[in-house]
């Protein structure tokens, strides 16, 4: 085997196996796959060092923006930063529309949870019409 396939392979063990000690996202994971890729292509005849490194470090920055892509998950935005606060002017029974102070003015508006009834004068957070976000929905 020669020394460049051997270097190679090392590496990319110590690599995947650093992940396991020091998580990193995967990234040291995914620069190890990318080294045991390269020490297996350099043991089958790519001889020419400088065409390892840039094999290397193309397959490290695909393997690291694809494992980002796919194992991360989705953020789910939170209806809370489209909402904007206002405060209740009459009581809303659950599933009932009631009256609610936004900028200055009453506004017809209905709870979201069908199990809650609010009293007047309570501080609310309204999410405006078109918005597809739990809260209030204001008419």
């Amino acid at each position: 085997m020669p020394s460049s396939s051997l270097i190679w392979l090392l590496a990319g063990s110590v690599l995947c196996l650093t992940e396991l000690f020091l998580p990193s996202a995967f990234v040291a994971f995914m620069m190890g796959i990318s080294a045991l890729i390269v020490g297996l292509l350099s043991y089958s005849g790519i001889g020419n060092l400088w065409i390892q490194v840039a094999v290397w470090l193309f397959l490290s920055t695909t393997l690291i923006i694809l494992s980002r892509r796919f194992l991360q998950p989705r953020r789910r935005k939170s209806p809370i930063q489209d909402a904007v606060i206002g405060e209740t002017l009459t009581e809303i029974l659950p599933g009932q529309v009631g009256r609610v102070l936004y900028e200055g003015n009453s506004w017809r508006a209905k709870c979201d949870d069908h199990k809650i009834s609010l009293p007047p004068q309570q501080t609310v957070y309204l999410t405006l019409p078109g918005l597809k976000t739990r809260g209030f929905l204001i008419e």
